[in-house]
């Protein structure tokens, strides 16, 4: 057998310069004559030791098998994962929560072995016309109780439609060590959190996902823009930079100068009295009529917040537009005013392509 050159796999300066003496010993060795492991085993180790060093002592030894290292023992990664492929096409919801089942089980029993619970589940579907659907459980407390997971399962089950039949189904097990979480003073935990996070699924299911969850501002100036994200189950506190205040993302408010009925010529001007927007949930719809573009009589649908938004302006603040996303779809554009009615009614009103609407009252 001849002797090939050892490439050492380069990930620290201890192995290159290893790998680099190596090849200097066996350069040594080719012109020696030594080409086979037979022959460097021949050699005499004390002085093949005193010509090439403790490296080449090393080789001498390997050759003859002398050379021991303790094994390390290096286990692969191991996947929590259970799939099954139908021999019939499944159009029913029984078959699939059979094999559920079955796999909630055998992945509890194989995390139970090694002490780990599962922090999450990945169920994909894969339908008969090679299109798969995924879905990504949050588990708000680790666990291998099967009637636990299932449920969860079974309840996402409950509402799932699809237009082609179901040909294999995938269940994957995120694994996690149990850990016990230790709270403030004033901090308490769920007295169940998993009930609780059945009953958020079930009303996903009866109401959609848009509409269950944490609203949450959307990057943008359009008035009480917001999107729903689903719950977090780790709370996190927001990282705030060294030197920058926290963003402020509150309803606007504008200045009046004066009383608190006083005029609203200023509204928009920076006042040192500041007074707040009650902002109506949702948009009052109004009818306004406008005299050379200035709103001068108000009149809403509804009477709101106790107070009657309806009579001939007495002051008017504007127009003030605003408008966003015109590079895309979402292209909105509104123009608002500030009016001060004559029963002594200060309110804000807009116009965009729905109309006329109240946006509030100042207080």
């Amino acid at each position: 057998m001849s002797i090939a050159p050892v490439v050492l796999p380069a990930r620290t300066a201890k192995q290159i310069e290893r790998a680099k003496e190596t090849e200097r010993i066996l350069s040594i060795l080719h012109q020696w004559g030594i080409h086979t492991l037979g022959q460097l085993a021949a050699l005499r180790r004390d002085e093949l030791a005193a010509r090439l060093g403790m490296r080449a002592f090393e080789l001498w030894e390997r050759a003859n098998g002398r050379a021991e290292r303790i094994l390390k023992l290096v286990s692969p990664p191991e996947s929590f994962i259970e799939s099954f492929e139908f021999e019939n096409e499944i159009e029913t919801a029984e078959p699939l929560l059979f094999i559920l089942r079955r796999f909630l089980q055998q992945l509890a029993t194989r995390l139970n072995a090694i002490y780990l619970v599962a922090k999450e589940l990945r169920l994909r579907i894969t339908f008969a016309d090679k299109s798969q659907y995924e879905r990504i459980f949050k588990i708000p407390q680790p666990t291998n109780n099967e009637d636990i997971l299932f449920r969860m399962l079974h309840t996402h089950l409950e509402n799932f439609t699809s237009k082609h039949p179901i040909v294999a189904i995938e269940l994957e097990a995120q694994p996690s060590r149990s850990v016990r979480q230790q709270f403030g003073l004033f901090e308490t935990v769920l007295r169940d959190p998993v009930q609780l996070h059945e009953t958020l699924a079930r009303l996903v299911g009866l109401l959609g996902a848009d509409r269950v969850g944490t609203p949450v501002l959307e990057e943008t100036h359009r008035p009480d823009a917001f999107r729903m994200e689903p719950f977090a189950w780790e709370f996190r506190q927001p990282e705030q930079k060294l030197g920058q205040p926290e963003r402020c993302r509150g309803i606007p408010m504008r200045n009046l100068k004066g009383n608190m009925a006083g005029s609203v010529d200023s509204a928009r001007d920076d006042g040192k009295q500041r007074i707040p927007l009650r902002r109506f949930r949702k948009r009052t719809k109004a009818t306004v009529l406008l005299e050379n573009n200035r709103p001068t009589h108000v009149r809403a649908a509804e009477v709101r917040a106790g107070l009657a938004v309806e009579g001939t302006t007495m002051r008017q603040h504007g127009p003030f537009p605003i408008s966003g996303n015109w590079w895309d779809e979402h292209a909105w554009a509104r123009v608002e005013w500030d009016v001060e009615i004559e029963n002594g009614v200060i309110a804000r009103c807009h116009c965009d392509q729905d109309g006329w609407a109240i946006d509030g009252i100042y207080d």
